[in-house]
């Protein structure tokens, strides 16, 4: 009996001493989701909104400007997470060979970019691929292009300047996974392979990937949730132009909240939107990878 006693003494305390913290993530998390499901199921201008049900599910299906955001971010998340991904998987292989000289200040240059401020770096990228940046100048110095390519102009260049401002930024972030994980990738397994004559090439497919599996897919799963809510880069280089073209299921939320007439609820539902589309392709990834 006093053993039990002390038992719930000691569950007491336990929960006094998490209570804070409990309460300010169920302040700070749990509320401003419930909030915002709740609001999803409201309509109207400004802070002047009315139950809707699901009406704002059914205008989903009828909104152009919705379906060409969830198009335009389907698009970025179907070629820009792959090329990343590819990419820092090559370039930490680069970085891990014991043959290159200043590893250190190649990864510090490659990861830079990644703390750069998402605002300042999007208005470099602007001006960098305007019709008369520094881009357009020096292809046309090297005789790559004959004129200047309307990055900012045209709908194509326009996804492939943000595509290619995403991917410079975030290729370092990904690489820093992949490196630390191929460090603790145990050399005589190299070593053996190489006796075995198995060229660097192969080396890396059937050894390097496979054991880097969990890796690839926490940065492939993290990557596409941050694509989906791709905002920054969207609103500063190109303001989801031209004609839409580089619009995002978040500018459009932003939009919906504040340069549009405001429309709370459909906001709500619209990012509700992000949330299930980063749910299903969570679920279907782990799958996927998923050991036989």
């Amino acid at each position: 009996m006093h053993k039990s006693k002390m038992h719930r003494l000691y569950d007491i305390n336990g929960w006094a001493f998490v209570a804070t913290a409990v309460g300010l993530i169920a302040l700070m998390t749990l509320y401003p989701i419930g909030k915002s499901l709740w609001l999803s199921l409201h309509s109207g201008r400004g802070v002047i909104l009315e139950f809707a049900g699901v009406s704002n599910v059914i205008r989903l299906f009828y909104d152009p400007m919705f379906k060409k955001a969830l198009w335009n971010t389907l698009t970025f998340l179907a070629i820009q997470v792959p090329i990343m991904i590819f990419l820092s998987l090559a370039v930490s292989s680069c970085l891990n060979s014991s043959k290159l000289r200043y590893k250190q200040w190649f990864r510090l240059a490659i990861f830079l970019p990644c703390v750069t401020s998402l605002v300042a770096y999007s208005i470099l990228f602007k001006s960098m691929f305007e019709l008369d940046g520094v881009v357009n100048s020096v292809l046309m110095a090297i005789h790559i292009i004959s004129e200047p390519i309307p990055w900012l102009a045209d709908p194509f260049w326009a996804k492939v300047t943000v595509i290619i401002a995403i991917t410079w930024r975030w290729t370092g972030y990904n690489m820093i996974f992949f490196l630390s994980a191929m460090q603790n990738i145990d050399k005589s397994i190299y070593e053996a392979a190489r006796i075995d004559g198995v060229s660097p090439i192969k080396q890396f497919l059937f050894i390097t990937v496979p054991l880097l599996k969990p890796v690839i897919l926490f940065t492939t799963v993290t990557s596409t949730i941050g694509t989906l809510q791709l905002f920054d880069e969207a609103m500063n280089i190109t303001n989801g132009g031209p004609a839409n073209s580089t619009m995002t299921l978040s500018l459009y939320i932003y939009n919906l909240s504040f340069s549009y007439v405001p429309n709370f609820g459909y906001a709500a539902t619209v990012s509700y939107v992000i949330v299930v589309l980063s749910a299903v392709l969570a679920v279907v990834q782990f799958k996927a990878a998923r050991n036989k």
